[in-house]
């Protein structure tokens, strides 16, 4: 599972999906897609496309990953967890066909969600890419419309630890002939993204990033970006096939992501007074965003709650953290974890003023107990803080 132990649970090739594909019937050729990828904000821009779908009136299938606090967040149907029954009858009624040929859990997940979206018969299915995306066990669609959302480093283990590599890596979403919407501003990254969607004469579109973003109910000012790399899908899709969806669609869509999806960690307001904000920011690009939305925020002092995985960037991470906030630090509750005592002396070195606790749950309750009404608390650094927090 490399949710939890990271690179050793990685398959570097889609062998494995196929076969699952194939036992069941090949579900994925029964309902039509939109693929996603991006190293940040891929998860909210799917759950855009699919609340916009849904304001058009769609049944729409919603495949993404991690979760949050509960394994069926992953397949959902207008908002709508799979029931569990539908998991446990799946895992049992091919039980000895997965433990055979040794699927990895993200194998078996995306299997479960192409048999759910088709048993259920969805109008189309938005997929989130898991890691990466050439060698994605998600990559066996042959979607209406791709997109890729920006590129920044995560998982060079994996991926590769140059810019360019990560995204020949994801490139490899895109299919011939099919339209693909591209959020990335560099150009050097542009080019690159070019040269693979001419070769199989794929249709680009960039987004511009001058243009007004439609408002979204997603408090992130980040977001502004991922709103208009959906609203390019949607266009595209108009063009390409015979779904139809109106400017009031689109505009609805965006504002009732939260209520259409159940999204949640995402710039999520738990309360006020003292304001606590989860956001599941958990590399540099995506601390980066995070940190220039608090930084227009008013409040006395700020509380950061940080807990993070071990094969991130940790003092890249921390040179971006405000050097006046108080931290209270953690390690997640997964086998992936980052030890407290390696965290604080990152910590350390950057001098920071900080607390360490045995749990994220200790160390938020201890932030909590520390804030006045006037502060704010900020819990981020990885997936598995939010998780443990909301």
């Amino acid at each position: 599972m490399y949710q939890r132990q990271g690179k050793v649970a990685y398959k570097a090739n889609l062998n494995n999906t196929i076969l699952l594909d194939d036992h069941l019937g090949n579900p994925h050729e029964r309902f039509p897609t939109i693929h996603v990828a991006g190293t940040n904000g891929k998860g909210s821009t799917c759950h855009m496309l699919a609340s916009v779908l849904q304001e058009a009136g769609y049944k729409v299938g919603l495949y993404t990953s991690p979760h949050l606090k509960d394994f069926r967040e992953r397949i959902k149907i207008n908002g709508e967890m799979c029931s569990q029954a539908f998991v446990v009858d799946f895992v049992q009624k091919h039980k000895e066909f997965l433990e055979a040929n040794q699927l990895s859990f993200f194998e078996m997940t995306v299997g479960m969600a192409f048999q759910y979206f088709a048993e259920q018969k969805v109008d189309i299915a938005v997929i989130e890419t898991g890691l990466g995306g050439r060698l994605d066990s998600t990559n066996i669609i042959k979607p209406l419309v791709c997109a890729i959302t920006n590129i920044d480093k995560d998982h060079t283990a994996v991926l590769g630890n140059t810019l360019v590599k990560i995204a020949g890596e994801k490139a490899g979403i895109i299919k011939e002939n099919t339209p693909v919407a591209i959020g990335e501003k560099r150009s050097h990254l542009k080019s690159r993204f070019r040269e693979s969607a001419d070769k199989i004469n794929a249709p680009v579109t960039f987004v511009n990033h001058q243009k007004q973003a439609l408002p979204t109910d997603l408090l992130g000012s980040y977001q502004k970006d991922n709103v208009r790399v959906a609203t390019a899908v949607i266009q595209e899709l108009n063009k390409v096939s015979d779904f139809t969806v109106s400017d009031e669609d689109l505009k609805s869509g965006l504002k009732n992501i939260v209520k259409n999806t159940r999204l949640r960690g995402r710039y999520d307001v738990l309360q006020l007074q003292p304001k606590v904000v989860c956001d599941t920011a958990h590399n540099v690009a995506g601390i980066k965003m995070v940190m220039a939305q608090v930084d227009k925020e008013e409040f006395e002092t700020l509380h950061i709650v940080l807990g993070m995985v071990a094969d991130k960037n940790i003092d890249a991470v921390l040179s971006l953290l405000p050097k006046h906030a108080i931290y209270h630090i953690c390690r997640p509750d997964i086998p992936r974890g980052l030890a407290v005592e390696a965290l604080q002396q990152a910590i350390k070195n950057c001098g920071l003023v900080f607390t360490s606790y045995s749990s994220v749950h200790e160390a938020y309750q201890g932030a909590l107990k520390m804030a006045k009404s006037q502060d704010m608390v900020l819990a981020t650094g990885s997936t598995f803080v939010v998780a443990e927090i909301i």
